[in-house]
């Protein structure tokens, strides 16, 4: 048991010499990353479309408008083509 704790204060305390820059550099990475525009934009239209598959509400449909301010929506799976 001595020598389990001896060798995890080891580790650890080798570890976390050697370790904290590497974290460093993958910390910066990782922000690089989720701060990218392109990412963001990605996980956008990403969750825009799991929203869209999810959803329990018809997708409405326009029909012929009823005049300059009024058109008419229907449920898409009502809509006869």
């Amino acid at each position: 048991m001595l020598r389990l704790i001896i060798g995890v204060a080891a580790g650890y305390v080798l570890g976390t010499k050697a370790g904290r820059a590497r974290y460093e550099q993958i910390s910066a990475a990782t922000r690089a990353v989720t701060g990218s525009p392109v990412t963001k934009k990605l996980v956008s239209v990403s969750r825009q479309k799991l929203s869209d598959k999810l959803s329990t509400q018809p997708k409405l449909e326009p029909m012929e408008p009823l005049d300059e301010r009024t058109t008419v929506l229907i449920p898409h799976d009502q809509l006869r083509r």
